[in-house]
C-alpha cells in the first residue's frame, strides 16, 4: 500500500498529473503513448478520482486498514457517544464524554459522579452500570468537586484495537446547607444571642463528626470566627483541615414581658457606647 499512497500523493498534489490520471487512469505515466482512455480506473482497490485532496485519500486509507494512535491524525471517535440508558443507570452519572487515551489504540472515558456531603466526607463504595457491566468503585474520603478518580481498564473498548481504556470519574459534590468550603477548611455561621455575646457562653456547634461544645469568649463580635482544629475536610495525606465558626449576633424578634423589662433596665444603666468613635467623623 505504500506504493499506492506515494502515487496518490503524486497525482493529487499536482493539477496537471491529476488531469492525466482522469483521462488515462492507471496508465497516466505513459500518457504520451497510445493507451485507451480510462477515467477512474481502480488502482488495486483505490480509485483516486473520487478524492479531492491527498488528505481525503489518507483518511479513507486509514479507515480501511484500522490505523490508530498518533499516525492516524485526528481521533475518529471524538464524536462517539454510547447509549447511556436511563439516567439512573449511572447513579448520578451524566452521559459519557471522551478524551484520547494515554496509550495508543485505547480510548479513555470520563463520567461525572454526584456525591452527597456525607458520602464525600466519609468515603463511599458505589455500584455503577457501565454499558452492560456493573462495576464497584470505592470513592476515598475527602473527594471534592473537580476531583478525578481513575478506574483502570473500565473505559471504552476501541472498535479497531479492541483495547479498553480507563474510566475517569469526575466528582460533583452536592452543596450543603450549613457547611461551605475554603480549601480543605470548612466555614459555617452560627447565630448567638446578645447576652451570649456579652457575657460569653458555651454553645453547641455542628461539625462533620458530630456536635461539639464551643466556648464563646465574653465580648465576641458579629463576624468574628472561632477555629476548631482538625474538624475540617479530609486531606490526601490523611489529616483534616479546620472548621471556622463565624458568629452572628441575632437579637430576639419577640420578647416576653419579663425580657422586655430586663432590656429596659439594661438600657437605663448601660455605659458602653459602641458609636463613640463616630462623633468626630465629618466631611
Amino acid at each position: 500500500r505504500f506504493k499506492e499512497v506515494s502515487e496518490a500523493y503524486e497525482v493529487l498534489s499536482d493539477a496537471d498529473k491529476r488531469k492525466k490520471y482522469d483521462r488515462f487512469g492507471q496508465y497516466w505515466k505513459q500518457s504520451g503513448e497510445s493507451y485507451p482512455s480510462s477515467t477512474g480506473v481502480d488502482m488495486g482497490g483505490f480509485d483516486f478520482s473520487q478524492y479531492g485532496s491527498f488528505d481525503d485519500f489518507i483518511n479513507e486509507l486509514l479507515g480501511r486498514f484500522g490505523a490508530n494512535g498518533p499516525a492516524a491524525g485526528r481521533n475518529p471517535y471524538s464524536n462517539y457517544r454510547p447509549n447511556s440508558g436511563t439516567p439512573g443507570n449511572f447513579g448520578g452519572f451524566s452521559d459519557f464524554g471522551f478524551q484520547d487515551g494515554g496509550t495508543p489504540g485505547t480510548q479513555d472515558s470520563e463520567a461525572i459522579i454526584s456525591l452527597s456531603f456525607a458520602e464525600a466526607f466519609n468515603g463511599v463504595q458505589k455500584s455503577l452500570r457501565v454499558g452492560q457491566e456493573i462495576i464497584d468503585v470505592r470513592i476515598p474520603a475527602g473527594a471534592k468537586t473537580g476531583s478525578k478518580l481513575r478506574v483502570r481498564s473500565k473505559g471504552v473498548i476501541n472498535p479497531l484495537s479492541k483495547q479498553r481504556g480507563d474510566l475517569y470519574l469526575k466528582v460533583e459534590l452536592k452543596p450543603h446547607s450549613f457547611f461551605q468550603f475554603d480549601g480543605d477548611n470548612l466555614v459555617c455561621e452560627v447565630p448567638i444571642t446578645p447576652d451570649e455575646a456579652t457575657l460569653g457562653a458555651v454553645i453547641d456547634v455542628p461539625t462533620p463528626d458530630g456536635n461539639v461544645n464551643v466556648k464563646l469568649p465574653p465580648g465576641v463580635r458579629s463576624g468574628q470566627s472561632l477555629r476548631l482544629r482538625g474538624k475540617g475536610w479530609p486531606t490526601p495525606k490523611g489529616g483534616k483541615g479546620d472548621q471556622f465558626v463565624k458568629v452572628a449576633i441575632a437579637p430576639p424578634k419577640n420578647l416576653s414581658v419579663q425580657e422586655q423589662e430586663y432590656y429596659e433596665k439594661i438600657r437605663a444603666i448601660r455605659t458602653y457606647n459602641p458609636r463613640s468613635h463616630l462623633q468626630g467623623v465629618h466631611l
